[in-house]
C-alpha cells in the first residue's frame, strides 16, 4: 500500500526544519508519543536506529526507525519496523514562497505481520493515510505558533 499526504505550512522552510529535525518536538505533533531512544547512532543521523514508542487508544505500539537517507531540507527517507507491519516514509520538503513550506510525505508499506494486519490494510486503507494527513495537519498547526 502506498500514499501520499501533503500540507502548506505558513512558515519559511529554515523554521520548519528547525521544528521538524528535533526529535524534542514528536510530542507536540504526533498523537499518543510517549519517547524515542537511540539505539545506535547519532539519533537522526544517516543510518541511526532509534526505539519508538506511541500510545495508540489503550495500547502502546513500539517500532523501530531506521534512518535511511537524510538531506535535509530537501529530503528525510526512514524505515518504521513494527511486528507487525514495516513501511518506509520519506518527507519532502520544498519553499513555495519565503514564507511558506510544503511538506509532502510518501507512505509505503512494504509487509504486514498477520492476517489481521493485512486484511485491515485492504479494508479500511484510509485508516493509515488519515493518521498520517492528521499529524502533518498536527505539525502545521505547531510549527505555525512557533
Amino acid at each position: 500500500m502506498k500514499f501520499t499526504c501533503t500540507v502548506i505550512i505558513h512558515k519559511p522552510i529554515a523554521q520548519v526544519m528547525r521544528l521538524f529535525d528535533n526529535p524534542k518536538n514528536l510530542k507536540e505533533w504526533q498523537d499518543g508519543f510517549i519517547s524515542t531512544t537511540p539505539i545506535s547512532g547519532k539519533q537522526g543521523a544517516k543510518g541511526s536506529k532509534s526505539a519508538i514508542k506511541i500510545r495508540a487508544g489503550k495500547s502502546i505500539i513500539e517500532m523501530t526507525e531506521t534512518i535511511l537517507l537524510k538531506n535535509l531540507p530537501d529530503e528525510m527517507t526512514a524505515l518504521y519496523e513494527h511486528k507487525q507491519t514495516h513501511n518506509t516514509a520519506t518527507y519532502r520538503f520544498k519553499p513555495v514562497s519565503p514564507v511558506s513550506t510544503q511538506w509532502t510525505t510518501e507512505i509505503h508499506y512494504t509487509k504486514y505481520g498477520d492476517w489481521t494486519s493485512r486484511l485491515i490494510a485492504s479494508v479500511f486503507p484510509g485508516i493509515f493515510r488519515k493518521q498520517t494527513q492528521k499529524w502533518l495537519e498536527n505539525f502545521k498547526r505547531f510549527a505555525e505558533r512557533n
